[in-house]
């Protein structure tokens, strides 16, 4: 009896030892298949596990992979999804062709890898769970072979680091994201997101088959459309587009860190989520769509989504709505048409004009070149009367290629990572280029005389510092404005000592000349009506006289006398980039009046002449 004891027992050990082995194993053979029995695939560094669960409050069995050191059990990836099993006595197992088929008890066929025969052909075959994620079938006696068959290949609703996220093109293999149903039904939903392959490829998300998002295409750094730094703390990216493969793809800085990309039916949104240690939680660390803008084609054809515009859409410059009644009521579905008339290739009806910041129109209906320069595009549009609008392909390096646009432009909108766009319009001197370089004469004008003001005022001022007290002259006159009687200190210097400052007027303290005439000048103009007058000869034929007369009254206003009278420099950018009514300016603090000397008798009152000069000192916050 106690031999039969002793080798009953021996049995029950080995049986114990080989499940507690089995239980941390990473591997799938063809003689050890994986049962429903609580038994788990773990990978090696311990950061993943494999096997059979219950979502949520479901009664379905399904085999999937999970994080295994995470508190809130997050599957990253499940084979039966769409053919759940109804009880837990299935079992996966390596066929006699080589893949990795699920049975159920009846031994009947619930999933398979269904890799060809010749993908999968090896004398022995094994399953490993890798420490990616990644779920591979590959040749045992090979340790250096390829995968037969990955997991990586056909993602759920989670792209982890390292997965390719996108198309093989020489297979046909279409790596996209397809979210659970709901948090208990792993089942695919309806919110997918994909490569919309293309001459200008775009990452694309739809609802159903409607689209619902789109990145806009790569420039080379970044996706026109999404905004984000290029060099975050978590992890690096790249989109490869050739003629082998277009994917999207990223890896992580720090292997610590545990970050993924989740599709979320509930709320419709693109989550990159990041798994804080200390909270024992995931924290959303960017969502998209992120705003109504990034909704796609917001404001339809032609219209431009502006976030902080009121309301959002516009029509682009150039463009009118298509249906007024209907725009008026936030209906923007049909966008916006020509506003005036346009002949291809006809002088004065034809040309561009430049948008700044704009995430690139749907690419669907596009022509990209990789060698041209941007004149070469813009030669190239003008060619072509389909032609809409172009751009540069790539913004690295000062950019270069062209991207070329025919028909409406959808799914247009402002944003900070976006690039210059280039639309068709009908009058050839709304060139961007053109019309930006009469902007910058006029404003350079403008604060170039700014500048020489506030230097002859500074020397003034320095001088009456040096000089304070030895002589001052105490006049007053009455104030127009405010009706109050001031003060007004100003030095007078004897011939000696202006030679003596001076080194008897030499050539080398010599500031400059003219500068009070030009502000006299300036003012008469005003008063007579005619300050466009004073517009350079060269600058006649190529500016707006509105915006000449503009500048010259915001530099008026920055010359009055009284502080109160003169705007900061925040508004005057907000006066020089707007079409705000500006106040009607007041006389020039620096223009000479004639004054009555105080305290001399009337008979006897002499005449003398005085420069109201005010002085804006700046003071350190």
């Amino acid at each position: 009896m106690a031999i039969p004891l002793v080798i009953l027992l021996i049995c029950k050990l080995l049986s114990l030892f080989s499940q507690i082995c089995y239980a941390t194993t990473d591997t799938i053979t063809k003689g050890q298949p994986l049962p429903d029995d609580g038994n788990t695939l773990l990978s090696k560094d311990g950061t993943f596990e494999l096997g059979f669960f219950n979502p949520g409050s479901s009664n379905n069995r399904y085999v999937g992979i999970w994080y295994k050191n995470i508190v809130v059990k997050t599957v990253v990836w499940i084979a039966n999804r769409d053919n759940p099993i109804r009880n837990n006595s299935s079992k996966l197992v390596i066929s006699q062709d080589g893949n990795l088929v699920l049975l159920s008890q009846n031994e009947s066929l619930i999933w398979t890898t269904n890799a060809s025969s010749s993908e999968v052909s090896s004398s022995s075959p094994i399953v490993q769970l890798l420490d990616t994620g990644n779920l591979v079938i590959k040749d045992g006696n090979d340790k250096e072979s390829v995968f037969l068959w990955q997991s990586f290949d056909y993602p759920c609703d989670t792209l982890l680091p390292g997965m390719k996220f996108g198309w093989d093109l020489r297979t046909g293999l279409n790596r996209r994201l397809t979210s659970w149903k709901s948090w208990d039904d792993p089942s695919s939903g309806d919110f997918t997101w994909g490569v919309e392959i293309g001459s200008n490829p775009d990452i694309v998300m739809w609802k159903g088959n409607v689209e619902y998002f789109r990145t806009g295409p790569y420039t080379g750094n970044m996706f026109s459309g999404v905004y984000g730094p290029r060099n975050n703390p978590l992890y690096d990216y790249k989109f490869v587009n050739n003629k082998d493969e277009v994917y999207y793809q990223y890896t992580l800085k720090n292997s610590s860190v545990i970050t993924m990309i989740v599709m979320n039916q509930t709320l419709y949104l693109r989550h990159r989520l990041t798994w804080i240690p200390e909270a024992k939680s995931w924290t959303v660390y960017q969502s998209l769509p992120r705003d109504s803008c990034d909704v796609y084609n917001t404001c339809g054809p032609n219209g431009n989504c502006i976030i902080a515009g009121s309301p959002i859409c516009q029509c682009l410059d150039g463009f009118e709505p298509k249906s007024p009644q209907q725009w008026n009521v936030m209906d923007w579905r049909q966008g916006c048409v020509r506003s005036e008339e346009w002949s291809c290739g006809v002088k004065n009806k034809d040309g561009f004009r430049r948008f700044a910041s704009m995430k690139l129109p749907n690419t669907t209906f596009s022509w990209v070149n990789e060698s041209m320069t941007l004149e070469e595009c813009r030669a190239k549009c003008l060619e072509n009367c389909s032609c809409k609008a172009y751009s540069n392909l790539d913004t690295r390096g000062g950019g270069n290629g062209c991207s070329i646009w025919v028909g409406d432009l959808v799914d247009l909108r402002v944003i900070e990572s976006g690039q210059d766009l280039y639309v068709r319009m009908a009058t050839s001197d709304m060139d961007g280029k053109h019309e930006h370089r009469r902007k910058v004469v006029l404003v350079v004008s403008t604060i170039a005389s700014l500048v020489l003001v506030m230097l002859v005022a500074f020397c003034i001022y320095m001088i009456k510092k040096i000089y304070k007290g030895k002589t001052k002259t105490r006049m007053s006159r009455e104030d127009k404005d405010e009706g109050r009687q001031e003060d007004l200190e100003l030095p007078f210097f004897d011939l000696a000592t202006i030679v003596n400052a001076t080194n008897n007027f030499s050539i080398e303290n010599k500031l400059g000349e003219g500068g009070f005439g030009p502000v006299y000048k300036a003012w008469r103009l005003w008063k007579e009506g005619t300050p466009e007058r004073l517009t350079d000869a060269h600058l006649a034929n190529s500016c707006n006289i509105s915006e000449v007369i503009r500048c010259i009254q915001i530099s008026l206003l920055c010359l009055q006398h009284h502080p109160d009278d003169r705007p900061n420099m925040t508004s005057v950018v907000v006066m020089l980039t707007s079409e705000n009514a500006l106040h009607e300016p007041k006389e020039p603090g620096f223009l000479i009046r004639r004054v009555s000397n105080e305290g001399e008798q009337s008979s006897n009152r002499q005449t003398s002449s005085f420069n109201e000069v005010s002085i804006s000192l700046l003071n350190a916050r």
